[in-house]
């Protein structure tokens, strides 16, 4: 199939938004919760305990060691008093959303747990970052951890929605490992996964910064928003830190001191993260079954 019928074929699915998958059941009453009350942070964990996979993948989040948990965690609540309530619901939102595509069979070229890996690392990596910011200038704990997890949701949506078209792309990218990504995906698709990934956002009514964050974390669109939006240097930069990890995306390796700088972060401080972040990222790979 020619590069110009996968264009075509995918252009068409994505014509209507009836082909972008329904946000799960669960993520829409996560989203509603209120947890400015008991009630509401009673009925997080209620909803989260009714779910085997977000229990299961949220403890395993607060055992990991970027936690620094005093002591092996083992239920909910135990997590949910590590992490703090804002911190949990977050998760599991992302958790609930990508659960809609961890369970669609992978391809030759594309496995979407390696690209659950790629997320929960990207995550894990940008909460460390947050903490070498200074205080004022630290984005919200719980849009680090959305962010984090669903930055790269298009792909997921791409594959979900035309699985030859993402085995293509994914076959491409590994072919050409030095060229940037958004260049590959639009002589091969038309489109890229920013754009469908912040497309679901939309659809979805996520906080526009995600949305924001989903479309625009890659050059040159990140330059238009990453002033007044750090969740999309930190995604950015955090690729930069973790090149190839879980899925095949060139994103390049140099980062400059300005980019250090924009994040309030002392250039010297650079080898000493990227040692923790990449040591980090090899645990959590170590336990993926948890996760």
């Amino acid at each position: 199939m020619t590069n110009e019928q996968i264009r075509f074929r995918l252009t068409q699915a994505l014509a209507s938004l009836d082909s972008l998958p329904a946000m799960p059941a669960i993520a829409l009453k996560l989203m509603a919760l209120d947890l400015s009350t008991d009630e509401g942070e009673v009925e997080l964990l209620k909803l989260i305990g009714q779910d085997p996979q977000i229990s299961a993948r949220l403890i395993g989040l607060a055992n990991s060691p970027a936690m620094s948990a005093s002591r092996k965690i083992s239920n909910v609540a135990d997590a949910a008093l590590l992490l703090g309530v804002t911190r949990v619901k977050a998760v599991s939102l992302g958790i609930a959303a990508m659960s809609n595509f961890t369970n669609i069979p992978s391809s030759l070229h594309f496995s979407p747990q390696d690209l659950w890996l790629h997320s929960l690392s990207i995550a894990i990596a940008m909460h460390t970052l947050s903490l070498s910011m200074p205080k004022q200038m630290q984005p919200q704990q719980d849009h680090v951890y959305l962010a984090g997890l669903l930055h790269d949701i298009g792909y997921m949506v791409i594959h979900h929605i035309d699985n030859a078209s993402s085995n293509e792309l994914h076959r491409q990218l590994r072919l050409q490992p030095r060229r940037p990504v958004t260049k590959i995906e639009m002589e091969v698709l038309g489109v890229s996964h920013c754009q469908i990934g912040a497309q679901l956002a939309r659809q979805w009514n996520l906080p526009e910064e995600i949305v924001a964050v989903l479309g625009c974390h890659h050059a040159p669109c990140l330059d238009e928003i990453s002033t007044h939006n750090p969740l999309a240097r930190m995604v950015n930069l955090t690729e930069k830190l973790l090149p190839n990890f879980g899925v095949t995306e060139y994103c390049g390796t140099d980062i400059s001191d300005q980019e250090w700088h924009a994040l309030g972060i002392d250039p010297g401080k650079a080898e000493e993260l990227r040692d923790t972040i990449n040591e980090l990222a090899i645990q959590a790979a170590q336990i993926a079954d948890i996760f």
